[in-house]
């Protein structure tokens, strides 16, 4: 078999991503596909049992398996206890990012208190503020806004149009995409006479290294300490983080989540897209909080809990909640039958 000349060879990919080669590693691999849509050239993963009948029709020219799967199939494989990240490295070296030359674009807007790093890379119409530092091979792309006394450590990214308020500070390779924010006001309000006094946000918003913040997020600084990313936080789009809020380190929070002021979730935490959770709460490392959950006490013990309704039928539901409407007179009519039982007895 003639093997393609571009590409790179799958024993390559075994050894930059650490993992064990079965079969051919002279195979050239230039692209990721799924099992079932894969063509000559594309190595393909199987994470899920669900897919394993794949393997045995694909056209992929390598696949990544665990050792369970490996001797379902003759092709030439990375063998691996974690497809799927296995697949998320590779597939980090066959579409590496783009590099961007450094320097300053005519259109942007560079405080003359600014350090710049001669190898940071500032795009069009960005603005960065007084006394703002940027770290080697950061690049600011086009639009963004760095306020004064910022800090964004070596090789982040922020992404068109982010807006980092004064005094944010943004760990190394940090990556921030398009349309979040970073140190506005925390919602501090103090209630005086049925009106409203706001409360001075005094503190900053620090992030840590290797975190990436989705599209139009939001984080606000602290009112008076600061309020913490940690290292390898991994924050979905349109997630609000309160005031005050500590988030512990590789914590992964899902897209439309929201999290009150003072709030402090642990470390190795995973939250489910649109969860509430109330100010002023410790929830504990490795817990887990399903979808659309309401968090209103804090969580002490690691586990995991749901706090949601699971989509129904629409007449299941109407049921469903015609029973939930029931539910109080049913509960006083227990009681008074209790009652009356135990005067009988007495």
């Amino acid at each position: 078999m003639v093997q393609d000349s571009t590409g790179i060879p799958l024993r390559q990919l075994a050894e930059r991503c650490g993992v064990e080669l079965a079969g051919n590693g002279d195979v050239r691999i230039d692209h990721i596909a799924s099992l079932d849509a894969a063509d000559r050239g594309a190595i393909a993963f199987l994470s899920s049992p669900r897919y394993r009948s794949h393997l045995a029709t694909t056209r992929a020219s390598a696949v990544i398996v665990t050792p369970a799967d490996a001797a379902a199939t003759a092709l030439p494989k990375l063998v691996t206890a974690n497809p799927y990240a296995t697949y998320a490295r590779v597939a980090a070296v066959l579409h590496p990012l783009a590099t961007a030359a450094p320097g300053v674009h005519p259109t942007a807007v560079v405080a003359s208190s600014a350090r710049v790093a001669p190898e940071a890379t500032i795009g069009p119409g960005a603005v960065i503020g007084e006394r703002a530092s940027i770290a080697a091979r950061a690049r600011i792309e086009a639009g963004t806004v760095v306020g004064e006394e910022c800090s964004v450590g070596e090789d982040c990214i922020l992404h068109p149009k982010v807006v980092l308020y004064p005094r944010t500070v943004v760990g190394p390779r940090t990556i921030v995409h398009s349309g979040a924010v970073i140190g506005a006001d925390g919602f501090g309000m103090a209630e005086e006479s049925g009106r409203w006094v706001k409360v001075p946000q005094l503190g900053r918003a620090v992030i840590g290294a290797d975190v990436e913040i989705g599209a139009n997020t939001t984080i606000d600084r602290g009112a008076i300490g600061d309020t913490v990313i940690e290292d390898d936080v991994k924050l979905d789009n349109q997630i609000q983080i309160g005031h005050n809020c500590h988030i512990g380190a590789h914590t992964a929070i899902a897209g439309c989540a929201g999290i009150a002021g003072s709030t402090r979730i642990g470390r190795n935490c995973k939250i489910g897209g649109a969860a509430m959770i109330a100010g002023h709460l410790e929830i504990v490392d490795g817990t887990v909080i399903g979808a659309a959950s309401g968090v209103g006490d804090s969580i002490t013990v690691a586990g995991a809990y749901n706090g949601g309704l699971p989509a129904l039928p629409q007449r299941e539901w109407m049921r469903l909640l015609a029973a939930l409407m029931r539910l109080r007179s049913l509960v006083e009519r227990v009681r008074a039958l209790e009652r009356g039982r135990a005067e009988g007895e007495s």
